[in-house]
């Protein structure tokens, strides 16, 4: 079993324009309306690096950025991990389309994007940080699992953790095969002690069982299912309403997580 603490959050979706903003739709005091997110420029980035920035890193640090203005510590003293379903599919698709063509030239600016840390490395550079950082990717999955390791990470380690799950949409062909209609950005920070910020206590444990927690609301059911990253909504609810709770989440090999949730 393990046991953090929930000390701040960033969010970014149509609709959920940062934590504080979105907390009336998440408590259920205001419907839910998808309005678009505006394109994102990363205050931490400076101007040569932010040009490279993709969206799909854009994303990661519109969250990571939102959080870190929502805590005291120190981001290049946290230990992190990034995951998103599948990488920069906006990316992916770019380099295989050069690969059709008959010079096959593939631009620095895109194999230096094309890695799946790419996030975490713009991201270890600009807050200096030098702790340990894991990226990874478990399709459908892939906020449990980043639960997973952050958690392991952030009691293993006695560091304070960040978790930042992200993914964006695929450019035609691969929409075809992979749909996710909407983006999606969540950072969590953990800690492996309460403090004065401290939003809620989480302990993970394994389940047996294939039911896993959905939203109340129909159209943030949707959200849910319409992007991995949007797998954290009930979490965020029963943080946003103060309560306690028990959710369980899908997590790879047809495992599941359930994790207890007790307002600080």
């Amino acid at each position: 079993m393990l046991d953090c603490y929930l000390n701040a959050i960033g969010l970014a979706a149509p609709g959920l324009c940062g934590w504080a903003a979105s907390a009336a739709v998440l408590k259920g005091q205001a419907a839910y309306e998808p309005t678009p997110l505006e394109k994102y420029k990363p205050e931490l980035l400076p101007a040569n690096e932010r040009r490279r920035a993709t969206e799909l890193v854009r994303m990661a640090f519109r969250v990571g950025e939102e959080l870190m203005s929502a805590t005291s510590v120190p981001m290049a003293e946290c230990a992190s991990v990034f995951a998103s379903s599948g990488g920069d599919y906006p990316i992916i698709d770019q380099i295989c389309r050069s690969l059709c063509e008959r010079e096959r030239l593939v631009s620095p600016t895109q194999f230096h994007n094309s890695v799946h840390n790419s996030a975490a490395g713009y991201w270890s550079i600009a807050t200096g940080s030098r702790q340990p950082s894991t990226s990874l990717s478990a399709y459908d999955d892939s906020f449990a699992v980043g639960l997973l390791e952050a958690m392991c990470l952030c009691q293993q380690e006695q560091l304070p953790t960040l978790l930042v799950v992200y993914d964006i949409q695929p450019p035609s062909p691969l929409s075809g095969k992979r749909v996710i209609p909407v983006e999606f950005g969540v950072a969590l920070l953990l800690t492996p002690s309460a403090s004065e910020h401290s939003l809620a206590r989480l302990r993970l444990s394994a389940l047996n069982t294939s039911t896993v927690s959905t939203q109340a609301q129909p159209a943030l059911e949707a959200l849910r299912l319409a992007n991995p990253a949007a797998r954290c909504l009930p979490l965020l609810e029963l943080v946003a309403q103060g309560s306690a709770g028990s959710l369980v989440f899908a997590c790879a090999n047809q495992q599941s997580l359930q994790v207890q949730v007790q307002p600080c």
